[in-house]
């Protein structure tokens, strides 16, 4: 396998340095030094650099979609979210479910959990299926997963 190879596949290992160097916002030399690429620090720079440059730009995009907040979930065999059997419905429960309606999808639930992790919000479940994305939380982050979910959504990465 080629330098240049070994390069492009050790960052695609790493989606986020990926996505570093679609936005053009790498140390070639730091991110050298982060991936396991045998060879020389400087060729391996140089294989980054070419390998950001052969990249589509990164951008993003809004979208359309309305977020609500349902509070007092509970375990449920059915209900707002169902993953692996265990469900989350309404009643007495301490959990909140926020659901995006509309143009979301995979990559925009990726965009809302990373968001909500740096945020320092665990969500309980997650998912999406047609134009429903719903995430489960405690229902004190509610409000603060609220804003969360509605800024992520207005900037997904493409």
């Amino acid at each position: 396998m080629s330098q240049a190879s070994a390069t492009r596949s050790a960052v695609d290992g790493h989606p986020f340095l990926r996505r570093a160097l679609r936005a053009g916002v790498v140390n070639h030399a730091a991110a050298a030094r982060f991936i396991d690429v045998d060879g020389d620090e400087d060729a391996v720079a140089a294989a980054l650099r070419r390998y950001g440059e052969d990249l589509a730009p990164l951008g993003a995009a809004d979208r359309d979609a309305s977020v609500s907040m349902q509070s007092g979930l509970g375990p449920s065999d059915d209900g707002v979210l169902v993953v692996a059997g265990r469900g989350y419905a309404p009643g007495e429960g301490r959990l909140t479910a926020l659901l995006a309606t509309g143009d979301v999808d995979a990559r925009a639930l990726a965009v809302v959990l990373d968001r909500l992790h740096v945020a320092g919000v665990d969500p309980d479940a997650a998912g999406v299926a047609g134009d429903t994305l719903a995430v489960v939380v405690d229902r004190r982050d509610g409000a603060d997963a609220l804003r969360v979910v509605e800024d992520a959504l207005d900037g997904v990465p493409d």
